[in-house]
């Protein structure tokens, strides 16, 4: 029995069938149920619900504070789970400095609470309520250790529980955090009215696009001539997404699928544009590019299409800056062993593989002193996310 499968992007949305992939900008004076109805009317009408399967990130996803005990691991093993479940991280918190921390003032969808192993007791206090008394958080979830429960449960009254994230051997144990987070993603996006029409078409779960794209990765290479170790790049309006095997990373986490998600959520290309544009101002390696693209920083305060491919060009520079060894971040990869790298997400429509090609040689040449640059494939037709929305 064929499948329907549809990705609600904030730009297009995509509609994939017997092999084919339709892509629609979206008419943003129009509900998404209302657009794609008139789009795909006649598609739509052949499948029963059971046999439609949709993914989103036209809705932002849910914003997440986590708050961890040490930065090794229970805020580095929440940080996994939280990114590989598409979720988007607005802070962390270290909780030995929480008196110290500043507070979010946008509205928190869930607050993570995570720290020690089950054996370990007394590790969370008065000082974990009294900032969580000025933290705007809808749902709240506590994956610690299991003997501060009785004082979590007694004192914060709608506190989730679930397995500790960390095993009594520092090993990751991610499925219970998982689903809790793919499932509250879920709730979230039923009540929004944009998305809720859409559960009227399909009988299936919508996971968040990031998720599904994660999801993906173990099986592209049926699909692409990709070889491991290899990276998705996913350079998107709004954020710019790494998807990337656990053979690029030197850390201790085992996670079950073998690939791993970072999202820099300033470096997309238009709706947190001038985020990117002070972090290309700020990066001592830009204008040395701009002078090999053959233009000025002038080209930073246009709003032409040029400057959009500029922009582009600079942020797949900044996001391989961001994951090297020159850069202190939460992960580095090994870049120098990296055979791939594939790009999808809206900039694949607008660069040509030469472009893509001259920018990535540059930051092989100029930051890792190489003279040549692993194997780039453009996914033009922006298919990757079909391959993990199929389970």
């Amino acid at each position: 029995m064929s499948k329907l499968f549809i990705d609600i992007g904030s730009t297009y949305f995509k509609v994939a069938h017997e092999g084919e992939i339709e892509q629609y900008f979206r008419d943003f004076n129009r509900n998404i149920f209302d657009d794609l109805s008139s789009k795909c009317a006649d598609l739509l009408k052949q499948y029963e619900a059971e046999d439609i399967h949709i993914c989103s990130s036209a809705n932002g996803g849910l914003s997440t504070l986590i708050i961890g005990l040490t930065n090794s691991f229970s805020l580095k093993y929440a940080i996994n789970i939280a990114f590989n479940s598409g979720i988007n991280i607005i802070d962390t918190v270290l909780y030995p400095k929480i008196e110290q921390e500043p507070v979010p003032t946008e509205m928190i969808d869930v607050v993570i609470v995570v720290g020690g192993i089950d054996s370990v007791e007394n590790v969370f206090d008065e000082k974990l309520l009294q900032y969580l008394e000025k933290v705007n958080y809808q749902n709240i979830v506590y994956v610690g250790t299991q003997k501060s429960v009785p004082f979590l449960q007694e004192k914060i009254g709608n506190l989730v529980v679930l397995e500790n994230v960390i095993s009594d051997k520092l090993k990751i144990q991610e499925e219970a955090l998982k689903t809790y987070l793919t499932d509250l993603y879920q709730e979230d996006i039923m009540g929004k009215e944009d998305i809720k029409q859409l559960y009227g078409i399909t009988a299936n779960q919508i996971f968040s696009t990031p998720y599904i794209v994660n999801r993906s990765l173990p099986r592209i290479n049926e699909r692409l001539d990709v070889a491991d170790p290899f990276i998705v790049v996913d350079i998107g309006g709004a954020t710019t997404d790494i998807h990337y095997s656990r053979d690029l990373v030197n850390d201790n986490i085992l996670t079950e699928s073998g690939y791993d998600r970072l999202v820099f959520k300033k470096l997309g290309v238009f709706k947190s544009r001038e985020s990117l544009v002070h972090t290309a101002k700020n990066n001592e390696f830009v204008f040395e590019l701009l002078e090999h693209l053959n233009v000025t920083e002038n080209i930073l305060e246009e709003h032409s299409e040029k400057a959009t491919r500029i922009l582009m060009q600079l942020a797949i520079f900044l996001v391989l800056y961001k994951v090297s060894k020159h850069h202190a971040s939460y992960i580095e990869l090994n870049l120098e062993i990296l055979n791939s790298i594939v790009l999808t997400g809206g900039i694949t429509k607008v660069l040509t593989q030469e472009e893509v090609d001259d920018i990535i040689l540059f930051f092989y040449k100029k930051i890792l002193h190489f003279h040549h640059a692993p194997k780039i494939l453009l996914d033009h037709n922006y298919e990757i996310w079909t391959y993990g929305i199929k389970e």
